[in-house]
Parts: C-alpha cells; structure tokens; sequence
C-alpha cells in the first residue's frame, strides 16, 4: 500500500470524452515526487512539438507528495504545461484547498488532453469523474463560476476555474482557485491553454483520508516544529506579503516607475499593508493545514470602490498596480487585484504591462490614437482599471497588452522591446537583481522565465537562515562575488516545495531539508535523507532545463533586459548597484556542470538518472 500517495492520475481526453487511469510505480515516485517533478518527467517523455494553444499541448494539474496530509502548510499544487506565452516548460503553484481536496478524493493528479466541441467542466467526486455542460458559467467571473458550480455539485466541493480572460486566450491568462479566497496559478497562460480546452473548471470533492506510514512519528515531529514556524512566521501571519512594500523599497528592492526610480518612501508607507489593512480587514484565512495564515479576505464598504469583497492583494501586486505605475492609492490597487481574480490575470503579468503602456505613452511611442483616447499617465487610475478591465476583455490596447509585453513590443516596433522588463518572455516579479545581485542568476537561468520563486535568494541578504545549506549570515546583497553559488544552492533546494506540495514561506521558518526528508520518511516509509532531497531538487531543475534544451534554449536566452544590465538605480539603498551577468553566467555553468553555452552536459544527466533526456541533445549541437 502507498502512503502519501494513492498510486494513480486521471488522463482525461476533452476531444473524446474519455477517461483512463494511469498507474505510478513507487520508483516513478521515489525518483521525481509529485507537483511539477512527475509533471516534468511526463511532459517531457510525451512532449508534442505543437502550438501551445493547440488541443495537443497537454496539461497536468499535479498536487505535491505531501499534500493534503498533515504536514505544516501542505497544500500546494502546480499546473505544468508548455506556456503560449514563452513557448517555453511552465509551471504555476497553487495553494488554498484545492489540491488537497483532490488527493483526499483519491488522486495524485489528472492529465488532460485534447479539446472539447464545447465549453465542459470536469467534476470529479471521489471515484466518479464525469464532463458536464459548462454553457451556464462560460462568460463568468471566477467568483459566479465557484459559486454556481458548487451549487450544481457539492458546496463542499473545491472549484479551479478560469475566468473570461482565459476563455478569450490572453496570454497573461491564469486560473482561479477557491473563488473569492483568490488563489491563483497565475503565471506563464495557462489559463488560455485551459481555455483553448473549452475547459471551464474542475471540481473537486474527496471523501477519503490520505494515508501516512508513521502518524504517531509525524505528529511527534509537527509537536517541535509547528511552534517554531509560528513565531518565526508572526510577521507573514499578521500582514502576509502584503506588508513588505516598505521593507522591500528600504533595501532599494522596490520596482518603482517600470523599474526606473531608486526611491518611493511616501508611497510605500501608503500602500504597504500596515497602513490599510485594519480599515478593509474582513477575516483571516489560510490554506489546507497551513499555521502560518498569511491570507486574508477585505471588504470596502465605502467610496468608489464599495463593494469589493475578495482576496487582498498580496505584495507583488501592490508593487506592481503600485509603485511600477507611480500610483499609491492602495484602494485603486485593491480594485484592480479585484478585477484580475475575476477576470483570471496573472497580477504580475497585467501589471507590468500596465507600467509599460504608461512609458510608451511618456516617450512618445505610442499616442492616444493608440489608446483609443485613454490616457495612460502614470499613476492613472482610470488607466490602471481601464486597461486591466481591456486585458481581460481582450479589447482596445489590452488585446496587444494581453499577449505580454515582449510580444506587444514586437509588434508595436519602434524599439519598444527595450521598456518590455522579461526574461524568456515571462514579466518579471518585482523584485531588483540591482539590489540583490544574487536574483541576477536566478532570474535569469530560471526554467520558466523572470520568476523570483525559484531561489528567493534576496531572504538571504534579508537575514533569513538556512542552516543545512551552510546560509547563517546574509551575505553582502550589493557584491557580486559568490552569488552564482547561492542561485545554485537555493534553486536546487527550493526545487523540493512544488514536487512535495510544500509553501515556500515555509523558507521564512529556517525549514530545511533536514526536516522535509523527515517529514518524507513519517508519511511515505520511505528511508530518505537531506541529501536525497536535495539531489531530487538538482534533478528536477535540470530535468526542466533539458525540455528548454529541446526547445532551443541555451546561454543566449539565460540573459535580463539592457536596463538592469546597464542602468543603475538612482538613489536609495542600492543606489549604482549592477550585476555582472556575464561572469555569473560562467560561474554558475561550472556549479551546474553545463556547457559554456549552458547545456547540461552527459555525466551530469547520467549523474542525475537524467541520461534517457540526452535524445534532444543534438537540438543544441551537442
């Protein structure tokens, strides 16, 4: 008997409305985990050279190995697919319940493929999966759709959905999780790739418990543990991320004005968590069996606003609807996170391109003609919401927008690429690799594009310790010595969270590998070490590096844009700072045992168990 794990996917063909299960042999499991490891492993085997909005681009919503057990904050899933914005390996995690309601329903994950004839919803209810109509909801916001589908179904039931946005295909498209709480895989389209499915949701509802090998050691572990991410977590469980806009723009972290400005002291106080969010608090939230309860659900009950009842929005999108647009009203931030859930947008994505409209506009590339006589200044309110609501509509300027700034630019011309602030297509989250030299690396070898969670690097230089990994003391945030080592050393441990089904913030408590594998060992059986977990993580990252290999990725695209190459920030903290890609790059290719064109070579697939990928290494003239 499995524990942790029931054994078996569901593989539902949309274009046949068919449904078979797939077996997982425990070594599948012991070798890559769940999350986005088991997806890699069979993204990578089926791949199909396809557009990514064609029925044949597969995608697998996969929940971690440990989810829905009870593991501190074990609740994450990832959707994996290939991403119509990059072209590129995508995955987006996903908190809330969700993933735990499909494990407790029996399953470690579901493969669709194939599109339907019209718009379906996918409801699962413990052994029973069936494809229902979706007419009723298609058209409708994330927060009607969760609610109409629990009522046809289950009120227990949890609910993944996209919203009109992903049923358009915008390109910034992401989907929705537990309706007004606001989870979002946001990042990478994979919305539109559901909605080029014709499949609106999929609803879950399990009955089961998933079994533990040990529950007796597990709980003993959990009693030492659980105290101890709670204090260190105080902080993240009073204000979640929302209350770091100030910190994050004292370390001259903060992207102000699409990545412009150094300084933006009054408009972090205004729009930081602190200042805002005892007015418009409604009740604290967490995910599945998390003790940190960094979510929380606001309500405005009055001004121009009232009404908006939902999820609050978390750091990256006040940052983004924030200082990247030179606004600091923080209720013209709450609507337009409003809108974004409801619509289905990644936050990141819109918001970055609402900052990139604003500079065309100040530099004269684009007119008004352009806008249709929107007039996008900076720190516009009507430009924010008009241009989010025109996003998620696919209309007006938010159709271009829509396809993410690297592709708008290249259509707009007018060397507008060089305000489009990406990596590999993908927008980047906002923080500087100008005030952490280390997120440099990071961003730029990351296996989805400009993503800030794949080594979170920049807590280091904030005083957060990882003991197992050798990380007591920050190093110096603004040198670029050693800092190819810390990319290698963390993306490789923060590769173990999605796979286990784990919260990164869990990072924030000093968890290390050391506790993962014993929390491993109590659920599974299995006799595993810090070592094992942190050599999963090396080869999942790698793993994910080869489906790129095959893609043509190579050193060319492991770059950042010429403005935080080439142009300092002006004052603040991190005032001249600039990182040295370059010999990063050379750096970090020895760490990773790559080529000097970054591809891995054959002992190191061979090293990892990756040696049946070396098919596409003549891809890259290898």
């Amino acid at each position: 008997m499995a524990h942790g794990w029931w054994g078996k996917i569901l593989e539902v063909d949309l274009t046949h409305r068919e449904f078979q299960v797939r077996e997982i042999a425990e070594q599948e499991m012991k070798t890559y985990a769940g999350g986005s490891g088991l997806a890699a492993s069979i993204l990578f085997r089926e791949f199909e050279d396809c557009d990514p909005l064609s029925p044949e681009n597969p995608m697998i919503f996969m929940p971690g190995l440990l989810t829905g057990t009870p593991v501190p904050s074990a609740s994450r899933s990832t959707v994996s697919s290939r991403s119509p914005l990059t072209g590129l390996w995508d995955e987006s995690n996903v908190g809330g319940y969700w993933g735990a309601e499909l494990k407790s329903a029996g399953w470690d994950g579901i493969i669709v493929r194939g599109a339907s004839a019209s718009p379906v919803y996918l409801y699962i209810a413990d052994d029973k999966v069936e494809l229902r109509d979706a007419a009723g909801v298609w058209g409708k916001d994330t927060f009607e759709t969760e609610e109409q589908l629990k009522a046809e179904t289950d009120p227990k039931a949890k609910v993944a959905a996209i919203g009109p946005s992903g049923e358009k295909k915008v390109l910034i498209a992401g989907i929705m999780f537990d309706g007004k709480l606001g989870r979002a895989a946001g990042r990478g389209g994979l919305g539109a790739v559901m909605g080029t499915k014709n499949l609106k949701a999929i609803v879950v509802r399990g009955t089961q418990r998933v079994p533990v090998f040990d529950s007796a050691a597990l709980k003993a572990l959990l009693k030492n543990e659980i105290p101890v991410i709670k204090e260190k977590a105080a902080g993240m469980s009073k204000f979640g991320t929302a209350g770091g806009v100030q910190a994050v723009e004292a370390w001259g972290d903060l992207p102000i004005k699409n990545w412009t400005l150094g300084s933006w002291e009054e408009g972090a106080k205004k729009t930081t968590a602190q200042s805002w969010l005892e007015d418009v608090l409604d009740s604290h939230h967490t995910c599945y069996g998390c003790p940190i309860r960094c979510s929380k659900l606001i309500k405005l009950d009055s001004g121009p606003y009232a009404g908006i009842y939902g999820h609050f929005p978390e750091y990256e999108t006040l940052a983004g609807f924030g200082a990247n647009c030179l606004n600091d009203d923080a209720e013209v931030i709450m609507a337009a996170n409003d809108l974004c859930n409801r619509y289905g947008l990644d936050t990141i994505s819109t918001s970055a391109a609402v900052a990139f409209t604003m500079e065309l506009y100040e530099k004269g590339i684009i007119t008004l003609e352009d806008t249709e006589g929107l007039v996008p200044e900076w720190g516009s309110a009507e430009a924010i919401l008009t241009l989010t609501r025109q996003i998620g509509e696919k209309e007006g300027f938010g159709a271009i927008l829509g396809k993410g700034t690297r592709k708008a630019a290249l259509e707009i011309g007018k060397n507008a690429i060089e305000y489009s602030i990406q990596t590999k297509g993908l927008e980047f989250a906002f923080h500087d690799p100008r005030a952490f030299t280390s997120m440099a690396a990071n961003y730029a070898t990351e296996n989805r594009g400009a993503c800030h969670l794949g080594a979170l690097t920049y807590f280091l230089g904030r005083g957060i310790q990882v003991p197992d990994l050798g990380y007591t003391e920050p190093p110096d945030v603004l040198s670029n010595d050693g800092k190819a080592k810390i990319a290698y050393d963390m993306q490789n441990y923060m590769s173990i969270f999605n796979p286990m089904g784990l919260c990164k913030f869990l990072f924030l408590a000093s968890v290390g590998p050391t506790q993962i594998a014993g929390w491993v060992k109590a659920v599974t059986g299995w006799d595993v070490t810090p070592e094992d977990m942190m050599a999963l993580g090396e080869r999942l990252f790698n793993l994910k590096r080869m489906y790129n290999v095959r893609l043509g990725v190579s050193r060319k695209d492991d770059t950042l844009p010429p403005r935080l190459l080439a142009h300092a920030r002006p004052s603040g903290k991190s005032e001249g700072s600039l990182p040295h890609l370059g010999k990063m790059l050379n750096e970090y290719y020895k760490l990773r045992e790559w080529s000097e064109e970054g591809i891995p070579t054959r002992k190191k697939l061979k090293d990892l168990g990756l040696a049946w990928t070396e098919e596409v290494l003549p891809i890259a003239g290898v």
